[in-house]
C-alpha cells in the first residue's frame, strides 16, 4: 500500500505539470488562433441586384464577383428581379448577415434612403452602384456620365436626322438615371424643338423597364398617322422593340434608332444597319472599380472621389467615369478591341466578305 500510494503521489505532480503545460499551450494557441481570425477574417460584401434581365446586368454581376475574390473578399448576392419590394427585404437580409459594405442596384430610386440609414447605423458603408439612391447620402456614387449619355445620344441622331419627328422612349421612371439622361438629351434637342426643326411626337417611360411597351408606343405612333424620323430609345432592349415596330410596318432601317448600353444584340443591329448607333458603358472599368472601392471602405481607407452629385438632399461623393458612342465605324476600335464583345458575336449576320479586318 505504501508503494502504491508513494507511485500515486508522485504521479499527480507529474499529470498536473502536463495538465498546466498543455492548458498554457491551448489558452495561448487559443489567443493567436483568436488574433489570426481577426487578422485573416475576409471581406463579407453585400451585393443587392435590382435586375440581371439585361445583358448588362450579368456582365457587372461576374466581373464585380470576380474582382473581389481576387481580392480575398467574399460576396454574397441577391437579385430581386424587377420587384422593389423584395429587393427591400433581401437588402435586410444582407445587413443582416453581418457585411462590412453594402452595394446596390436600387430597383426604385425613392424607396431605399431608409435602409442606407439603417446600414449605417450598424457601421455598414453604402455604395450607390450605375443607379443614385435618392436623398439617402450614401457613403459614394459609382456610375457614368448619364448626362452625357443623353447628349450622345440626341447628338449624334442629329447628325443624321437633323430635321423631322422624333420619338422618345424613356427608361423605367422609377430609375434616377433615366431622369438624367432625359436631361441630356433634351439640353442638346430643345433649341432643335423651339426653332421647329424637330418635332417630338411622342415621349413615354417604360415602366419597370418593360420592353414591350415601346413596341406599343412605335405602334401607336404609326396607327395615329404619325410618320417618324427618328428614336431615342432608353436602352438597347428597348431599341430592339421599337425597332421589331418598325419592321411590322416595312421602316426598320429607314427610321434611324439610337439606344445605349452596347448589349451584343444592340451592337449586331449597328453593324447590320438596322440601328444607328449604342452608347457602351465599360463594365468592366465600373464593377472592378467598385469591387475595389468597397474593399477599399471596408478595411477604413480614404476614397477619392472625382466629382459630386446632389441626391435631392445630400451632396455625395460620385465616381464617374465617362461614356463611349458607338456605330458601325468604330465598332472595331472600341467594342472589339475592348474585347467587350468578339467580333465574329458581333459580325454573325453581315456577309464575312463585309468583316472588318480586326
Amino acid at each position: 500500500m505504501k508503494k502504491n500510494k508513494l507511485l500515486f503521489t508522485k504521479v499527480i505532480p507529474v499529470m498536473l505539470l502536463v495538465l498546466l503545460i498543455s492548458g498554457c499551450g491551448t489558452d495561448e494557441n487559443s489567443k493567436n488562433s483568436a488574433e489570426g481570425t481577426v487578422k485573416t477574417a475576409k471581406i463579407k460584401i453585400g451585393l443587392s441586384m435590382g435586375t440581371l434581365q439585361e445583358e448588362r446586368w450579368q456582365t457587372d454581376l461576374d466581373v464585380f464577383v470576380a474582382r473581389a475574390k481576387e481580392l480575398s473578399a467574399d460576396v454574397i448576392v441577391q437579385n430581386a428581379d424587377n420587384d422593389t419590394n423584395e429587393q427591400i427585404n433581401q437588402v435586410k437580409y444582407l445587413l443582416d448577415q453581418g457585411i462590412d459594405v453594402l452595394v446596390i442596384v436600387p430597383q426604385d430610386a425613392e424607396r431605399f434612403s431608409s435602409l442606407v440609414q439603417l446600414a449605417k447605423k450598424q457601421g455598414t458603408k453604402v455604395i450607390s452602384y450605375d443607379r443614385l439612391i435618392r436623398n439617402a447620402n450614401v457613403d459614394m456614387y459609382i456610375s457614368f456620365d448619364n448626362v452625357t449619355v443623353g447628349k450622345l445620344l440626341a447628338q449624334y441622331l442629329l447628325k443624321k436626322v437633323p430635321r423631322g419627328n422624333y420619338e422618345i422612349i424613356n427608361g423605367s421612371p422609377t430609375d434616377y438615371n433615366c431622369t438624367m439622361i432625359n436631361k441630356g438629351y433634351m439640353q442638346v434637342l430643345l433649341p432643335y424643338i423651339e426653332n421647329g426643326s424637330i418635332k417630338i411626337v411622342d415621349e413615354s417611360w417604360a415602366q419597370a423597364w418593360k420592353y414591350e411597351l415601346a413596341f406599343e408606343s412605335v405602334q401607336n405612333v404609326l396607327q395615329r398617322g404619325k410618320k417618324i424620323d427618328g428614336i431615342i430609345a432608353g436602352n438597347d432592349n428597348l431599341a430592339a422593340e421599337a425597332i421589331k415596330a418598325l419592321s411590322e410596318n416595312q421602316l426598320a432601317g429607314k427610321v434611324q434608332v439610337v439606344g445605349q448600353d452596347a448589349d451584343l444584340s444592340g451592337c449586331q443591329r449597328v453593324v447590320e444597319g438596322m440601328q444607328l448607333m449604342t452608347v457602351y458603358k465599360p463594365i468592366d472599368n465600373l464593377a472592378k472599380t467598385a469591387a475595389e472601392i468597397a474593399i477599399s471602405m471596408a478595411k477604413g481607407e480614404q476614397i477619392k472621389a472625382n466629382s459630386e452629385i446632389n441626391d435631392g438632399k445630400y451632396n455625395v461623393p460620385y465616381y464617374m467615369l465617362q461614356p463611349i458612342p458607338v456605330t458601325k465605324e468604330n465598332m472595331v476600335s472600341t467594342i472589339i478591341h475592348d474585347g467587350f464583345h468578339r467580333l465574329e458575336d458581333v459580325y454573325t449576320n453581315v456577309p464575312k466578305n463585309l468583316w472588318p479586318k480586326n
